[in-house]
């Protein structure tokens, strides 16, 4: 395994990025336990989740998992970044009372004690916005992170979702207030289909030492070989890439990425997640793997090597949409 400063911090994190979000949903506790297990025999340090994982009436079971993970000992906590993250609302479904979701002071207080009970640890290393909340100025947030930090309790901050003028806004609060880091990493949609994220949002957090954590890298499946595997009877395209596939362009563009690949003797999933690993200021993509297999997949990705070619060859069919701010001012 390869590793890399987050952002502009002295923490050391692999350039892989364990995604749990499959945890409980789709994968039993023994499976996620095992998935967990090779994934750190193989190196990979950092572990990402939130805690609305498990979602509707199992929301936090997901914690719950890592928790249970980590209480088998073997230095498991020790050796891992743990990264969660706070806004949903956590009560009962029809039971959602005011102050139960978002980032006002009580609720990241709330949620944090939470999140360490359902992890079983003393403290959160990296504690991420899962959306912006526009109610809440960054100076009340920024007050209840510095209790917390001081408490303990987490490490260090990070947003997801976040548009590149609110990552500028809540690290300039982070500065005027003194004395607190601000965000050290952006957790966001980006991968070759969908790189919107390059017209503001890296950018931003480029310029205040942020670390880029894409989620969705494969967008879906979308990228992972889903016509290939159309055609030879596997597991057939849904949600997001179902719906791309609708649109006959967009079909045909899949399709010469897929091609491109075959020809250069690449598999589609471990390819995308090697352009990420390319891309300025990416830490690492989350890879959320269902499967054992998947994971051994993922980790093949980090010592594949791109020519130049290949990576022309892929700006072509998946064109970015420029530098900023040239590319929209002129």
């Amino acid at each position: 395994m390869k590793y890399t400063q987050l952002g502009r911090t002295g923490l050391k994190v692999s350039r892989l990025v364990l995604g749990t979000m499959n945890f409980g949903p789709q994968t039993d506790e023994a499976g996620s336990h095992a998935i967990m297990d090779a994934a750190l025999d193989a190196g990979i340090n950092f572990f990402d989740t939130a805690n609305v994982y498990g979602w509707g009436e199992n929301k936090g079971r997901t914690e719950s998992i890592i928790g249970n993970w980590f209480a088998k000992g073997g230095d498991r906590r020790d050796k891992i970044v743990l990264a969660t993250k706070v806004y949903a609302n956590m009560a009962a479904e029809g039971d959602a009372w005011p102050n139960h979701d978002k980032l006002s002071a009580l609720n990241i207080r709330r949620a944090v004690d939470a999140s360490l009970k359902r992890l079983q640890t003393d403290h959160i290393d990296l504690y991420q916005f899962h959306h912006v909340d526009r109610n809440t100025p960054f100076e009340e947030i920024w007050q209840a992170v510095d209790a917390l930090v001081q408490q303990g309790k987490i490490l260090y901050v990070g947003s997801s979702n976040f548009p590149g003028y609110k990552i500028a806004q809540a690290n300039e609060a982070a500065a005027r207030r003194g004395g607190t880091i601000g965000l050290v990493s952006e957790q966001c949609l980006y991968n070759l289909a969908e790189r919107r994220a390059e017209m503001e949002v890296i950018p931003a957090a480029r310029e205040y030492g942020l670390g880029v954590i894409p989620w969705s890298p494969l967008h879906g499946g979308l990228l992972g070989g889903v016509i290939k595997k159309e055609v030879q009877g596997g597991r057939r395209a849904s949600g997001r890439a179902a719906d791309t596939l609708a649109d006959p362009a967009a079909r045909a563009r899949i399709q010469s990425y897929e091609d491109l690949l075959d020809k250069h003797g690449l598999e589609p999933g471990e390819t995308a997640l090697a352009w990420l690993l390319t891309r300025p200021g990416v830490t690492g993509p989350i890879v959320g793997p269902r499967t054992a297999e998947q994971l051994r997949s993922a980790l093949r990705a980090v010592e594949l090597e791109l020519s130049e070619e290949l990576l022309s060859a892929l700006d072509e069919i998946f064109p970015g949409p420029g530098p900023s701010p040239e590319a929209f001012a002129w």
